[in-house]
């Protein structure tokens, strides 16, 4: 059993986990990054997202690969 305390591992922060059927996916079709909101600071998040297709029930999910402060 995974704690919710500890870090993930580097294979768990490659996989997403489809929202409708919950299947791992590891590969993404396509990555970009962005600009997210600016906090309280007024500084911004860089977000690289990754476009997903589940292999079992068909249906594309996007999910935050890695968030860093800019």
């Amino acid at each position: 059993m995974r704690k919710p305390w500890l870090s993930r591992t580097l294979e768990e922060k490659l996989m997403a986990k489809c929202p409708k059927c919950g299947t791992q996916v590891a590969n993404p079709r396509k990555k970009w990054t962005m600009a997210g909101r600016p906090d309280k600071s007024g500084k911004r998040m860089q977000l690289e997202i990754g476009l997903f297709d589940c292999p079992k029930c068909k249906k594309p999910f996007r999910e935050v690969l890695s968030k860093k402060k800019v």
